[in-house]
């Protein structure tokens, strides 16, 4: 837990410093608890392609995280009664899992070629930011250490993905009784 939460916490600041978040990042427990649902959908493709494309296995979740904001953001009833799994297959199917976020970019969060280019670079950063401190660590590879550090990152990178979405949308954590 305190891996995860170092990894939210260096997330948070990077995106910060770039404007993509504020300091207060948007919490939403109906995201939180579809979590156990997309992560065990996700596991078997992320597991699979993690030793020969890391960065992609990592920053694929975090497209996952901000295609669920914005089905929060759009209908929540809706596509929670779909389900975790079958929203993550549905997005993993539609151009397949290598094409997922291209999917997520332009069809799911509607964004121009531009900006798809540009959130595509802040999730590769976050990507190898994460990898970076995997990398760092003291867990041996193939244990269930390391799996469970894996399904952290996945974790924070899901969590952060969906605070950004979020942000984007005008989601903004700020008091209510300001003087």
């Amino acid at each position: 837990m305190k891996f995860e939460k170092e990894i939210v916490e260096d997330l948070h600041r990077f995106l910060v410093s770039i404007g993509k978040m504020d300091e207060k990042m948007p919490e939403c427990p109906d995201l939180d608890e579809i979590w156990p649902a997309i992560k065990q959908a996700y596991l078997p493709d992320g597991i699979r392609e993690f030793q020969d494309y890391p960065m992609y296995s990592l920053g694929s979740i975090m497209f996952v995280g901000m295609a669920l904001a914005k089905y929060w953001d759009v209908d929540w009833i809706k596509y929670n009664e779909e389900g975790g799994e079958k929203i993550y297959i549905r997005l993993r199917d539609a151009k397949g899992f290598d094409n997922m976020d291209d999917h997520i970019l332009a069809d799911v969060l509607e964004l121009d070629t531009e900006k798809s280019e540009e959130m595509s670079k802040v999730v590769g950063e976050c990507a190898a930011r994460v990898l970076a401190t995997l990398n760092r660590s003291t867990i041996e590879p193939g244990t269930s250490e390391a799996l469970h550090a894996y399904e952290s990152c996945l974790h924070a990178l899901y969590t952060v993905g969906a605070a950004m979405e979020l942000n984007a949308l005008g989601y903004h954590m700020t008091p209510l009784n300001q003087a």
